[in-house]
């Protein structure tokens, strides 16, 4: 099929043009000024901005194991409404996938499920190094220092000195020093205000394990991945990379903070947990200068009645992926940002981290993973109209200005203006095909520009 994009304005890696973009075979064939070619459907974009589909480098879609606040289908289609066209997700579903044997049951999951692209990390344990060493078809590897219970929690300098030197795939790691998070927690014992999550989860606990992560990463020269930075005080050790260290923020910790607790309450429980109004100033700033490069959603969804129980029985994590991408739009139009700088951020910058083969950009010969938006369409987040299983949002109520509106995975559209189109897989020729990862390239700072 022959797909002809016409009139756009298109963000390219040379900056934003109005160019007709024709799609065909999976790929992005021709973008030139005006395309004289028949297609089997033209469609009239005159108006509208022309992105990468987004890549999110950080998702929990809880299958197997936890599906009653989430599966591959119903998160996929939410990735569709949110123009994200390809995800990577974390391996703490059940089982945890940390062998080769379970990681492929995810991928052959995902073949039969998944809407949009797919990856899957596999987690390191205490002792699976030889699982890691040998480990493929994978983004990188997952570590858990802080935050898990169970074999995925590593915090053991032995460990974690084993992992770092005898492994050779991408790491990346959840940082929150365990010994800070669990004094902090004695110290507030008894507490059910959920305030308290944030003094729990303090800014030394993150700065602490972020810091040893970076350390081992620039001694054993290995690339070093810092996942969802909530402090400002974490942006200051990004400054020296050795080109090994690439960062991420959310944007839960660049647009909500610890102020947003009363109006919130457990919807606002997250780990790493909200900081300070000042910490989000500092986490853009970090953006904006380029010491965080890349922009993910930590997409952790839970039911609303597990969320709606007392702290500190209440689950930490929100659901994100649908609205991601229109929350950032958003700040395009509040002029916090360019469009440039959102398409770099969550398309070209994670596929660079993570070697993902022709995704990112829109070039010639790249997948046709696209999103068409409308910077100037006001719209409002409702939990009635979530796609996601879980059916919430924080942003439950907040008015917005700018959307996607159309989404193409490989060439085949998968939404338009509000309805999700492919809404089961048939064969292997539908949306969503495994990503590939070449890490011969060595990530961000080797493919720079």
């Amino acid at each position: 099929m022959k797909t002809l994009i016409r009139g756009a304005q298109v963000v390219l890696p040379s900056g934003i043009e109005q160019v007709d973009v024709l799609l065909t075979a999976c790929k992005i064939a021709s973008i030139d000024a005006a395309v004289h070619t028949d297609a089997d459907e033209t469609v009239d974009a005159q108006g509208l901005h022309l992105l990468p589909g987004v890549i999110d480098d950080q998702v929990h879609f809880r299958d197997p194991g936890l599906t009653h606040k989430e599966d591959l289908r119903t998160a996929t289609r939410a990735c569709a409404k949110g123009g994200v066209t390809t995800f990577l997700e974390m391996p703490n579903t059940i089982p945890n996938a940390t062998t080769q044997e379970l990681l492929d049951k995810k991928r052959k999951l995902a073949s039969t499920k998944s809407l949009v692209n797919y990856g899957f990390y596999i987690g390191a344990t205490p002792d699976n190094v030889a699982d890691l060493a040998k480990a493929t078809n994978t983004p990188g590897i997952k570590i858990f220092i802080g935050s898990s219970t169970g074999d995925l929690l590593v915090d053991g300098q032995e460990a974690l000195e084993r992992i770092f030197a005898e492994t050779t795939l991408p790491l990346t790691a959840h940082c929150e020093d365990e010994s800070t998070v669990r004094a902090n927690a004695e110290r507030y014992a008894g507490t059910t205000d959920v305030a308290d999550h944030s003094r729990i989860r303090d800014v030394p606990a993150a700065v602490i394990a972020t810091k040893r992560a970076i350390d081992l990463a620039k001694r054993h020269k290995h690339r070093f991945h810092v996942l969802h930075v909530s402090t400002g005080d974490e942006t200051d050790l990004l400054a020296d990379h050795e080109n090994l260290i690439t960062a991420e923020a959310c944007p839960h910790h660049l647009l909500l903070n610890t102020g947003d607790y009363e109006r919130l309450g457990t919807l606002a429980q997250m780990n790493p947990s909200l900081k300070s109004a000042k910490d989000n100033q500092r986490i853009w700033q970090a953006l904006l200068d380029g010491r965080i490069q890349v922009i993910a959603t930590d997409h952790a969804p839970h039911t609303w009645e597990e969320k709606q129980q007392p702290y500190p029985q209440s689950p930490s994590g929100m659901p994100i992926v649908e609205n991601s991408l229109a929350l950032m739009l958003n700040q395009v139009n509040a002029g916090r940002c360019s469009l440039e700088q959102v398409v770099h951020w969550m398309c070209d910058a994670p596929a660079r981290v993570w070697d993902i083969v022709d995704k990112g950009r829109i070039v010639e010969g790249y997948d046709a993973d696209l999103v068409l938006v409308d910077l100037n369409k006001k719209h409002e987040i409702r939990n009635e109209q979530q796609i996601t299983k879980c059916g919430w949002s924080a942003w439950h109520g907040q008015k917005l200005i700018g959307c996607p509106v159309r989404t193409w995975v490989g060439g085949r559209q998968v939404f338009d203006r509000g309805q999700v189109l492919a809404e089961e897989r048939v064969d292997e020729s539908t949306p969503g095909q495994e990503a590939l990862f070449d890490h011969a390239r060595g990530g961000y700072w080797a493919t720079e520009g």
